[in-house]
């Protein structure tokens, strides 16, 4: 069961909704690296339900270059909020997401 209160699920190829997560945070992330991105596509994930829920995403972002980014979204009165709480440079493809 991947939506185990707490636990990470296994990792999984992004889709739209997480490609949507990643362009709702893209601004946080150039603001953090003090980077433009060209290229910036999720690839893969992983989610954890906690109070809303944290995502690990890997981010293609150009040649063999990849960010981790971690995002919580959270819960308002007036909807969804993303808040990238976490980037980490300097990934290549076969690096694992790990929490």
């Amino acid at each position: 069961m991947d939506k185990l209160v707490g636990g990470w699920s296994e990792t999984k190829d992004a889709t739209e909704e997480i490609q949507f997560i990643c362009n709702e945070v893209k601004c946080q992330v150039k603001e953090k690296t003090n980077k433009k991105y060209g290229i910036y596509k999720a690839v893969k994930y992983r989610s954890q339900l906690v109070a809303g829920m944290n995502y690990l995403i890997k981010v293609h972002v150009g040649c063999d270059d990849y960010l981790h980014i971690r995002v919580l979204e959270g819960f308002r009165c007036d909807g969804i909020d993303y808040v990238l709480t976490c980037v980490e440079e300097c990934h290549h493809i076969c690096d694992p997401l790990i929490p």
